[in-house]
């Protein structure tokens, strides 16, 4: 074999690996974040770098049905309010409702509690108390109310901002666990390492080109700009509290975070999107 065949054969098999580690990735981030089918692959040890990478796509994968469901909700002349409340169900089944049972967990237990510890148990507990039940009623009845305010627009318009809200929202909550460490030793956060800058940088880029090119038809490059701002601010005071009450991150303040940037995005597109 000459080493031309050699090279070649090496190429194809570093290629076959790479495209092996996107989809292990991918799968990966599939199960962190939803509950959609990823087939029969070993479950491995989360690792948030390589998540933060493969993120955007997944978060595409994650928010494609419900979005379809608001879109033909509103296409097919449903109420805005039923087709909203429709959608955001469809995506509490595909996600598990995770985001929505970590915020009403970290509602609890950094309101809850008067010490770190004390607000650290609380998180732990799966039951959830006043703050949490209200949490829940807020962030479903705001995303609900958001998404029927921007369904007078078009259904594509909803669907494509949501899409985009989404993206940014599940890759920009990666922040607090990039900025703090894991507030546990034991726990999903802790076993999924520190994210590293470089990692969460490079998936935020990506889940910003992408969000740019769904929203844009809709609202302009300087909107975008705006409700980046604005979820920088919210991340900011987020991953400050965070630290000021347990003095680090879990998997709990790591999705409610993702909640909150998901209202605030929805929020500022409402504000910026044209007429």
């Amino acid at each position: 074999m000459s080493d031309a065949d050699n090279k070649g054969g090496s190429s194809n098999d570093e290629s076959s690996r790479h495209g092996a580690d996107l989809t292990s990735d991918l799968v990966m981030a599939l199960r962190f974040f939803s509950r959609l089918p990823t087939g029969t692959r070993l479950h491995t040890v989360p690792n948030l770098d390589r998540i933060a990478r493969i993120l955007p796509l997944a978060s595409l994968l994650i928010g494609l049905g419900p979005a379809c469901v608001l879109l033909l909700g509103v296409v097919g002349g449903i109420s805005p309010l039923f087709a909203a409340i429709a959608a955001s169900a469809c995506s509490a089944i595909v996600t598990g409702a995770m985001r929505e049972d970590a915020a009403a967990d970290a509602a609890d237990g950094l309101f809850g509690g008067n010490t770190a510890e004390r607000r650290l148990e609380i998180l732990k507990d799966s039951r959830h108390g006043t703050y949490g039940v209200l949490t829940i009623v807020f962030i479903v009845g705001l995303k609900a109310a958001a998404l029927s305010a921007l369904a007078v627009h078009g259904g594509l318009a909803v669907a494509a901002l949501w899409l985009a809200a989404g993206l940014l929202a599940r890759s920009g909550g990666l922040y607090v666990a990039m900025a703090l460490p894991p507030a546990r030793t034991a726990g999903a956060s802790a076993s999924a390492g520190r994210l590293s800058r470089n990692a969460f940088g490079l998936g935020l880029v990506v889940a910003f080109v992408v969000a740019l090119l769904l929203a844009v038809p809709f609202v302009s490059p300087l909107g975008l700009v705006v409700a980046g701002v604005v979820a920088a601010v919210v991340a900011l005071g987020w991953t400050r509290l965070c630290d000021r009450l347990v003095g680090g991150q879990t998997g709990d303040l790591i999705g409610a975070l993702q909640a909150l940037l998901e209202i605030a995005l929805l929020a500022a597109f409402m504000t910026m999107i044209a007429g």
